[in-house]
């Protein structure tokens, strides 16, 4: 048995045993300690210290949403952290934007600072965030070299806000275009959060009106491939390769949560950023399709509806006209967007089909680590599901025990699926990680 196969099953050992559950010993009372505070900039924090801490703190990264602090992902996760003698802290981040990537790095570290003047000082630390979390954790992983051992980034938006700011809007304008082109709807410049909402809520419409026509479904599938959409949202497996048409009936009921989540979501970074960061002007969607996994069905689902695929590509090509605000570039490219310039080793895990983080922003970010020269401090694993941050607890608890052996010998262990999905099982559920390459982010890098 490995080193690390060994340390999952001494967490399951500790786990059982603080609670109760090992044969031949007696449970001992737990006495843990739970502390808050709030930061100078408003920021609020919460942590909780087990009655037999095993000195690692996890610092904790939430993901977008109310600016309320939690120091673990979901409540199994936690508890079984707690019970495993792991410390937890995480921070609220301090406003005045739901995107709060300016004062998150800061607003964590700051909550550690804190923890630390109570408790003392750590054996290691570990950043783990969740989502836009994730991208706080790898911001982290940049600069908190003489603070982190390492970072655990899960389901995270690692592709960073410029990017998800332009594959968004190559959606929502194709969307608006070619299903609705005289309803026009706002896609950038939200005077308010109610103006925000109230658009996602039209193209939200537009969209589920529109699937009732071969040639509203052959258009859907195109926005869900500039969205970077998987085909597969619910059931234990997708459908298959060829189900062109299960795959964009499982797309237009993704797209009808994900408008109304991201539409309002741009309000809150345009709110952060100063402006708008996202453009389309100069933008080829020919090309952009050509780049994509799913033009294939995109092809044939035009086929099947009777449509000019390279008609609709040339309009959209054509009126493309949405401009950037230089401040806002440059706002987030220095807050919300990670160089790749590593400084402690980072394990990332995604699910495939990730509706709201799409798995290709996994490419895009190695990309940016192999630029830099710190490949070796990068591993990316998969987990075969549907859903953003679905993972199992078993599932983050065996990559955490994948990470603490890189952080222990210098070397990462072995992490091919078969390695991790056992790991998993010994923490009570097998694993679902599998071999994967992502494609590359659709709409990604854009100049």
């Amino acid at each position: 048995m490995s080193g690390w196969l060994r340390r999952v099953g001494a967490l399951v050992a500790t786990t059982l045993t603080a609670f109760g559950l090992t044969t031949g010993s007696t449970a001992q009372a737990a006495t843990p300690a739970h502390y808050t505070g709030q930061l100078p900039d408003g920021a609020s924090w919460v942590a909780d210290v087990p009655a037999s801490w095993n000195g690692t703190v996890i610092l904790y990264s939430h993901g977008f949403g109310p600016l309320a602090p939690r120091n673990a992902p979901d409540e199994p996760t936690g508890q079984a952290l707690l019970a495993a003698g792991y410390a937890l802290i995480g921070s609220s981040y301090s406003g005045p934007s739901l995107w709060a990537l300016a004062s998150a790095p800061r607003d964590q570290f700051a909550s550690l600072d804190e923890l630390v003047r109570k408790i003392g000082e750590p054996r290691r630390t570990i950043a783990w965030g969740t989502s836009m979390g994730g991208l706080v954790s790898a911001l982290e992983a940049e600069s908190g070299t003489r603070r982190l051992d390492g970072a655990l980034t899960t389901c995270g938006l690692v592709g960073g806000a410029l990017n998800l700011n332009n594959y968004q809007l190559d959606a929502e304008y194709a969307l608006s275009r070619l299903l609705a082109p005289a309803q026009p709807v706002r896609l950038v410049r939200y005077a308010s959060a109610d103006e925000a909402g109230a658009a996602g809520a039209a193209l939200t419409k537009i969209v589920t009106d529109a699937q009732g026509t071969a040639a509203g479904r052959a258009r859907i599938a195109l926005g869900a491939a500039l969205m970077n959409t998987p085909p597969w949202l619910t059931g234990d497996v997708p459908p298959g390769p060829a189900d062109y048409a299960g795959q964009e009936q499982q797309q237009q009921q993704a797209l009808a949560f994900v408008l109304g989540f991201v539409m309002p979501g741009r309000y809150q970074i345009e709110l952060a950023a100063g402006g708008n960061s996202a453009f389309n002007r100069g933008v080829d969607y020919r090309d952009l399709l050509s780049g994509s996994p799913l033009a294939r069905q995109v092809r044939a689902l035009y086929r099947t509806a009777g449509l000019d695929l390279d008609a609709d590509l040339a309009d959209l090509t054509r009126h493309a006209d949405v401009t950037p605000d230089a401040r806002a570039v440059g706002t987030l490219a220095r807050t919300s967007t990670a160089t790749g310039r590593l400084r402690v080793p980072e394990l990332t895990i995604h699910t495939t089909a990730d509706h709201l983080v799409p798995v290709e922003q996994e490419n895009s970010y190695a990309q940016r680590v192999h630029a830099a020269g710190r490949e070796s401090l990068l591993r990316q694993a998969y987990v075969g599901a549907a859903g953003h941050c679905a993972f199992q607890p078993s599932e983050t608890l065996a990559a955490l025990h994948a990470l603490e052996s890189r952080i222990d010998t210098g070397h990462w262990p072995d992490l091919r699926p078969e390695r991790l999905n056992a790991a998993a099982a010994e923490l009570g559920a097998p694993g679902r990680y599998l071999r994967y390459t992502p494609a590359r982010l659709t709409g990604s890098d854009r100049r």
